[in-house]
């Protein structure tokens, strides 16, 4: 057997070079680029094979282990899970700093591979810096908690090791049933440690992403089950995007006239002014979807995880109503009680067309007057006006008509997702990036610059308020070095207006939500609000900045930013409060049982008669 002697960490760079997917006859390279921070438990491993070359793939330095691990996040689903960024970190804080990152990858079914380094495998030097001891076992660190939060875990303590734990990496990273973080944990002795590894094992690999096709039975299950429905609706979920179901779910939903509805994953699949499209739905979903669902008499659920916000808790559907799950991970397809149709969406709906030719929905009339109103409601509120300020629907109207066709735009925690699921109109396809599986607060500002890694030559406008910047903004710093123009949508709102909202609803007066001075007089933090300048701070740090208080100043910063080689951000100052709310919607949250509140108390009350009125599973 021809063997090539290598240290571990040169053999998995080699390894991750060779890496190709196929899809529909295509090939994909699986990873060009590497992220790291480097530490004392991987500059010498990792990053010494990095440096010493012979290799295809290009090194980014990230600023942050979890912001750099969520805009590999974002390059992976902005790619359709063809191509990944592996992030690299040093032990101890270095490692945990992915761990949410990992879960984020994982909720949202999306491949992302992370290389943390690890304490000695030889025990020899231990306890060694940035060491935690666990009492009641040598064997465990602090990387075992990845565990809980990937699909895959691995700890790679002799160097031959390497071989199975990244063929098995791979497996689940290719995996579309059954994709989302993986941890090949990497002692830090062990990277620089050699072995004679087989030439096979370093060859190019090609990883064939089949589709699964749908059996007879099942296409013809679904089909008799919407043939005796009267008022169908489509549920388009990610499932779609990711398997390059656009066309097919157009044919159907056009060849039987039923109308379809976008989770967050789902919108921009299709136009937003396509005729049968109803818009967002579910708690961030509009009014237009809400009703229409909450009469269905069938949900096709197609790529789609059918989360709370989705289903409004599962209040949204009638008890009797029947799900089928067209879905290629099992574990999706059965939720709600579901006929399950366990295959590739786009394979799932061509063979249920055929199988419904000559079938029409019958309340077109319905579903039309339902668009049409709904339609009306976000000119308005992309018109509102305010004597206070710009509102924050205006101030998104007015970056969404700017916007060019093919622009993205991305989002993920607070009131925005809210707004852009309701009101914003993609002007292209998969134009809009949503991670809504995790809401994971600093995705917007670090997942921007995976987005536009992904898609260099189009534009990127990330959406996200004054709390998510405040959090995690370190990879604007990388967008600035790698010379990237994106466009960072600042909503500064003076805290964090989404739970603020929720806690009032709830019947709670507003406490730890805004942001504002302790007051002396009461000793909360209820005083005079902090006057933030964002502008200024990230002109700091090299970009472009915009302070924003009027529609003037931010059309006029809208034009200028396109003239400008570097990112931008505007520093939109808008009223507290001015979001959308929901629509014929529901959440079910943990309201106090037992209060003092009679707020609190009336919350309860409307929560346990929501509950009697949701479907049970």
């Amino acid at each position: 057997m021809e063997t090539v002697r290598l240290t571990m960490a040169q053999a998995l760079v080699q390894f991750l070079d060779n890496q190709f997917v196929e899809l529909d006859g295509a090939e994909h390279k699986f990873v060009n680029a590497m992220f790291g921070v480097f530490g004392h438990g991987c500059v010498v491993g990792v990053g010494q094979a990095l440096q010493q070359g012979g290799h295809s793939i290009r090194f980014l330095q990230g600023k942050n282990e979890q912001n750099m691990a969520l805009a590999a996040t974002a390059f992976a689903k902005q790619k359709n899970r063809l191509e990944i960024i592996p992030c690299v970190s040093s032990i101890g804080p270095g490692a945990m700093n992915m761990v949410t990152a990992a879960g984020c990858a994982t909720a949202n079914r999306i491949p992302l591979l992370l290389l943390p380094g690890d304490t000695f495998a030889c025990r020899q030097p231990d306890p060694v810096l940035q060491q935690a001891e666990f009492f009641h076992s040598f064997g465990q660190t602090v990387t075992d908690a990845f565990r809980g939060v990937c699909h895959y875990f691995d700890r790679i303590e002799r160097p031959e090791q390497l071989m199975t734990a990244a063929m098995h990496a791979m497996r689940v990273l290719t995996d579309p049933a059954d994709t989302g973080a993986v941890c090949l944990a990497m002692p830090q002795d062990v990277e620089g440690e050699a072995y004679d590894y087989p030439v096979s094992f370093l060859r190019k690999r090609v990883w064939h992403m089949d589709r699964r096709m749908p059996t007879d039975s099942q296409v013809e299950r679904a089909a008799e089950i919407i043939r005796n429905a009267k008022r169908p609706i489509v549920i388009a979920g990610g499932g779609v995007r990711y398997s390059y179901a656009h066309d097919a779910l157009k044919a159907f939903c056009e060849g039987t006239g039923i109308p379809f509805a976008e989770t967050q994953a789902g919108k921009s699949v299709l136009p937003w002014d396509h005729p049968l499209n109803l818009g967002g739905i579910g708690v961030t979903g509009g009014e237009a979807a809400n009703v229409i669902a909450r009469s269905a008499d069938v949900v096709l659920a197609v790529g789609t995880r059918l989360s709370d916000f989705t289903t409004s808790s599962k209040w949204l559907f009638d008890e009797h109503a029947k799900v089928i799950g067209l879905n290629i991970c099992p574990f999706d397809a059965i939720k709600m009680d579901a006929e399950p149709m366990i295959c590739d969406a786009r394979e799932g709906l061509i063979g249920l067309a055929k199988a419904l030719a000559g079938y029409r929905y019958e309340e077109s009339a319905k579903v039309q007057a339902a668009i049409s109103k709904w339609n009306k409601t976000v000119d308005d509120w992309y018109a509102a006006e305010s004597s206070r300020g710009l509102t924050q629907t205006k101030a998104l109207g007015i970056i969404n008509g700017f916007m060019q066709p093919g622009d993205i735009a991305v989002g993920s925690a607070g009131s925005l997702p809210g707004d852009m699921q309701r009101l914003f109109r993609p002007t292209g396809r998969d134009a809009y990036h949503m991670e809504y599986g995790f809401s994971n607060m600093g995705y917007e500002t670090n997942g921007a610059l995976g987005v536009k890694l992904a898609c260099p030559d189009r534009e990127v406008y990330t959406f996200f308020g004054d709390g998510t910047y405040l959090m995690a903004h370190s990879e604007l710093v990388t967008c600035v070095q790698e010379g990237l123009r994106v466009h960072f949508c600042l909503f500064d709102n003076s805290g964090w207006g989404c739970i603020e909202n929720l806690q009032n609803n709830q019947g709670t007066p507003t406490f730890g939500t805004v942001f504002r001075f302790r007051n002396p007089e009461t000793g909360e933090l209820d005083g005079a609000a902090i006057p933030l300048d964002f502008a200024k701070n990230a002109e700091g740090y090299g970009l472009k900045t915009y302070s924003i208080h009027t529609e003037k100043e931010l059309k006029a910063a809208l034009t200028d930013a396109l003239k400008q080689d570097r990112p931008v951000l505007y520093d939109i100052k808008v009223v507290p409060g001015s979001m959308t709310p929901g629509y014929e919607s529901w959440w079910r949250v943990g309201v106090a049982e037992v209060s003092t509140q009679a707020p609190v108390q009336k919350a309860y009350k409307d929560l346990m008669d929501h509950v009697k009125d949701t479907r049970k599973f």
